[in-house]
């Protein structure tokens, strides 16, 4: 078994709250934090660094280290710190809203428009979660309308995770979108209208009946290959559906498959 690292102790020690004292220059971790989130809110993460952190709270760069040891736990902090914003410290919120898919539905909103909010969330490269408070009251919040349904705790877990995923995918693309029609000077619907007339001219192979068929009625109905916005809601749907599913044919006296 791996010895524990120091480092990563004291991350999270960092993370629940456990911060040095403020110096004669007031300087703080909280103040650190948001310095980060707003340049990364307009530049994106890889715009963060401790020297430009610094240079906006017009302080030297050396004394953000007392409080900060490096890039890796600011980015940490930056994260459960926006996760905070999601249903401000209510573990109850999600619960409130109604039934358990509601609730869900819910979820997928707040989740949708934090990355709207931050969409440098999507450049966070780890498979591990920042283990903070924030995230960790997300967690408590969005498993409590699942908990009672007829779901174990495993089966608990992995039907947010699904739900939590389909949004990151959507949203994804949603990002992909915004950023290709900044790119292009195009929007989509501008595109469709160039490139429609031309595909109905050149996809004419009999091995492409299908293709054309359906591509055309996506693209007649959202001017655009896609709509990241109904490929949200028609998936969660479909996941929610599949999850009532589950619960119906594990209920007592349900017939077997």
């Amino acid at each position: 078994m791996a010895r524990p690292s120091p480092a990563l102790a004291h991350s999270l020690y960092l993370l629940w709250g456990h911060h040095p004292k403020p110096g004669r220059s007031g300087l703080t971790v909280s103040a650190i934090v948001r310095a980060g989130i707003e340049i990364a809110d307009a530049d994106g993460l890889d715009a963060v660094s401790m020297r430009k952190v610094a240079d906006q709270l017009s302080v030297g760069a050396m004394s953000l280290y007392r409080h900060v040891p490096g890039k890796d736990d600011l980015t940490a902090l930056m994260v459960d710190s926006v996760y905070g914003e999601l249903y401000d410290n209510d573990v109850e919120a999600a619960t409130r809203v109604g039934g358990w898919r509601e609730a869900m539905k819910f979820v997928a909103a707040r989740n949708w428009d934090l990355y709207e909010r931050h969409p440098w969330l999507f450049d966070i490269r780890s498979s591990r979660p920042t283990l903070g408070p924030n995230l960790s009251r997300k967690y408590e919040t969005e498993l409590r309308p699942l908990d009672g349904i007829g779901l174990s705790d495993l089966e608990m877990d992995a039907a947010l995770t699904l739900v939590l995923s389909h949004v990151d995918s959507a949203a994804r693309a949603h990002r992909s979108t915004s950023r290709t029609q900044a790119d292009s000077g195009m929007s989509d619907a501008e595109w469709w209208g160039v490139v429609a007339p031309v595909l109905e001219q050149v996809m004419v192979d009999e091995d492409l009946v299908l293709s054309g068929r359906v591509g055309s009625t996506v693209g007649a109905h959202f001017n655009a290959t896609q709509s990241p916005e109904h490929a949200l809601a028609f998936g969660l749907d479909t996941i929610l559906d599949g999850i009532q599913v589950r619960i119906a044919l594990a209920a007592p006296g349900s017939p077997t498959v």
